[in-house]
């Protein structure tokens, strides 16, 4: 199947992350912008990009935060969704099976309330073909208690992306948080732990209000900041780590372009996720990745990995 173990089709981006996760082109579609790819199927080929970051998935359905938990803001919006989704037995029985049949990569993104719900959602994937990575999603700045307060410690992040990566022979991709004081700390001790690459940004923590209510948009009250507005943010934070660690880096945060995505290469992510734009755009995935390709194909052109992490900056 495409999805886990195929060859990927010959391509001037094309990109491999390490233990088996190699895209046929760097940009690949973000966690819960795309729940599981089924909505997009008609609007977007998903194969022409690299890959599709599932929904998070926990060992139990959630019904996430009450609304209102999204709200838009001046050039990007505000989500606490929650980590709303199936659940486990669901996700196996309901939307594996057409994630199976995507020419694209799958990694599903993995959320939970200890390290016991990450182990046991990976026990269970790890018998599913068709997937080709874990996101562990140790920084969801909008459900208190919970993966948040992993991706702020390193002691923490390095105690569960060990203990995942003794259960799995796949790829393990850490999303960090850019809600800490060094990210690029964090991001080490994810790779002393045995983390394949790191992606980041996650959301920024935000808030929004209406003076005339004077009340929250979010029912949550804060949330999470995503869109155009945290793209510079997320650049000097890929940049950082880019630097610290030896692993890919995937960047992503308020990329909603061709010149958005080749930026990110640019600073030093070997690939890039999209994002809010999918919700305004809902085939910018498969666009920039053209782009891309046809940029790398010009005559004269830099080799991809030539130019990835090339800024020049003296």
């Amino acid at each position: 199947m495409t999805s886990s173990s195929s060859p990927i089709v010959s391509s001037p981006a094309a990109v491999s992350l390490g233990r088996g996760l190699d895209l046929r082109s760097p940009v690949m579609l973000a966690s819960g912008t795309v729940s599981y790819g089924e909505e997009l199927a008609g609007l977007c080929d998903l194969g022409k990009i690299g890959g599709l970051v599932t929904k998070a998935i926990s060992p139990e359905p959630r019904t996430g935060n009450p609304p209102q938990r999204i709200a838009e803001t001046a050039c990007g919006m505000i989500n606490a969704i929650g980590l709303a989704n199936v659940g486990l037995d669901r996700f196996v029985s309901d939307k594996v099976p057409f994630l199976q049949q995507l020419d694209t990569r799958v990694i599903v993104n993995i959320a939970g309330k200890s390290i016991d719900d990450y182990c046991q959602v990976v026990e269970r994937l790890d018998r599913v073909e068709g997937i080709a990575a874990y996101e562990l999603n140790l920084s969801c700045p909008n459900v208190k208690g919970e993966c948040m307060i992993m991706g702020v410690s390193p002691d923490a992040t390095r105690e569960i992306v060990s203990t995942i990566r003794a259960l799995t022979g796949r790829h393990l991709m850490v999303k960090l948080t850019p809600n800490v004081t060094s990210i690029a700390t964090i991001a080490l001790a994810a790779e002393e732990a045995g983390a394949d690459s790191v992606s980041l940004i996650n959301t920024v923590v935000g808030m929004a209000v209406d003076y005339r209510t004077r009340k929250p948009l979010l029912r949550n009250v804060t949330g999470g900041l995503s869109g155009p507005a945290i793209k510079p943010i997320a650049l000097a934070k890929v940049w950082e780590v880019a630097k610290a660690v030896k692993i890919p880096v995937v960047g992503m945060g308020g990329i909603g372009s061709f010149e958005d995505a080749m930026e990110f290469l640019l600073v030093g992510a070997s690939a890039v996720q999209i994002g809010t734009m999918n919700f305004v755009y809902p085939d910018i995935g498969e666009k920039v990745a053209i782009a891309i390709d046809a940029y790398f194909s010009q005559p004269g052109a830099p080799a991809f990995k030539e130019y990835v992490g090339s800024l020049v900056t003296g």
